[in-house]
């Protein structure tokens, strides 16, 4: 377990030393080290748990929200969650030395792209033990070495899943400085570790939107940003009414507290007397508040005596509860333009019968994943085959969306020549 005294230079600069070694490992290697990560995670469930039970006690002295309770215990569940993830990460082809796009010049050349670690990562993210473990695993598949900062709310779970990962590496002669967790939980640790431009060569914040701000205003290390997820459904004028309320209850209803939750829905008003109702008692009956725009509060708020008024606010609200937001729109128009007003460059999805509205939808809508006819609750690294993700980059630079191992590699040029001189 890392050292309480140790300072952030220090953890950045044995990182950094660290790197080469994983960078040169393996195939065999790395598989190795993921199934004595797995085997180690079985051996030690219960100390994780109770290690976890100390965090929980300490978020419900502090007043969490119930959400944040919900992301940050490590139930049964979540081990299955866990070991299911380096179970995938496993049957993930190793990027690392990979060569792409070979094409030969007039001259004879032949010119490619070999995939590389992108080196040392900074992953800095709130509440959820798990990433420690998918974050690591995939840093190690792509050859990277990592410095890990979670939230102070899961500083015992996650030194406790750390000591884990480091058994593993030096079971495998690795240095166990190739995974590093910062251990101050105070928020100068994050300015501190997002200044070591020296040592790291990427930063990816996840979490509140507060945590992305002061990251990436800060930060003197290029910033991959995994943003909130304001994300909505538009429900066309030529749907099936019974399909789409099944999408929206399993993107509002089935885990609420999660990035790729439902929170706003746009309804095309030509549907909303004979789709509103429908979906209302649903949702009601799932114990989901539901706030409404002017036009529909107006036509509904004397047959449903439940529904809330929306404020502008909520447009563009990341609720994590059983909270919804619905506005009508007059076209898939007006949906696109709220989507990019609003929206948060997450996941967007329409449901359609309609072939021509669903490809103008996916075409002019650019958030990272977007979706005909499907529930947000898909843009998820296992769900797109990723084996487990870091995360949902709402960057579009580098890796736009779920980030697997593969998006954790950059390439560099390799030229194969047969004696070529430049004329």
């Amino acid at each position: 377990m890392d050292n309480q005294n140790i300072s952030i230079e220090i953890i950045a600069k044995q990182t950094y030393e660290a790197s080469r070694f994983i960078a040169n490992s393996s195939s065999a290697i790395k598989l190795s080290l993921l199934n004595d990560i797995e085997k180690l995670l079985i051996d030690k469930k219960e100390f994780l748990k109770s290690e976890n039970l100390k965090d929980i006690a300490n978020a419900r002295i502090n007043s969490l929200k119930k959400p944040l309770i919900d992301r940050l215990t490590i139930s049964d569940n979540t081990m299955d969650s866990m070991i299911k993830s380096i179970e995938d990460v496993k049957k993930i082809k190793d990027p690392i030395g990979e060569i792409e796009n070979i094409s030969i010049r007039p001259n004879g050349l032949m010119v490619g792209k070999m995939r590389i670690p992108l080196g040392v990562i900074g992953i800095i993210y709130e509440s959820r033990p798990n990433v420690t473990i998918d974050a690591s695993i995939l840093c190690l598949l792509s050859g990277n070495a990592a410095i890990l900062r979670g939230g102070s709310e899961a500083i015992n779970s996650n030194l406790a899943l750390i000591s884990i990962i480091k058994e593993a590496l030096r079971k495998n002669k690795l240095p166990e400085e190739t995974i590093s967790m910062v251990p101050y939980t105070d928020r100068s640790a994050v300015l501190e570790l997002i200044s070591k431009k020296k040592y790291i060569d990427i930063i990816i914040p996840r979490g509140g939107e507060g945590l992305i701000s002061f990251v990436t205003e800060n930060s003197k290390i290029p910033v991959i940003k995994h943003d909130k997820g304001v994300c909505h459904i538009y429900i066309d004028e030529a749907c099936d009414i019974q399909k789409a309320v099944k999408i929206v209850i399993n993107a509002k209803v089935q885990r609420p507290s999660v990035c790729n939750a439902l929170e706003t829905l746009l309804v095309h008003e030509k549907i909303t007397d004979e789709f509103m109702p429908v979906l209302l008692k649903e949702l009601h009956s799932k114990g989901v508040e539901t706030r409404l725009d002017g036009n529909l509060l107006n036509i509904f708020k004397n047959k449903f005596k439940f529904i809330t008024a929306a404020s502008e606010n909520d447009w563009n609200e990341e609720y994590l509860d059983l909270i919804l937001s619905i506005k009508s729109v007059n076209s898939i128009e007006s949906a696109i333009e709220h989507i990019k007003e609003h929206g948060s460059n997450h996941t967007e999805a329409i449901i359609t019968e309609n072939y021509t509205n669903a490809m103008d939808f996916i075409r002019k809508v650019n958030s990272s994943c977007v979706l005909i006819n499907a529930s947000t609750r898909f843009n998820d690294g296992f769900e797109l085959g990723l084996g487990a993700e870091i995360g949902i980059s709402t960057s579009k630079i580098h890796a736009y969306g779920p980030m697997g191992a593969k998006e954790l590699t950059t390439t560099k040029f390799v030229v194969f020549g047969n004696y070529q001189t430049r004329l």
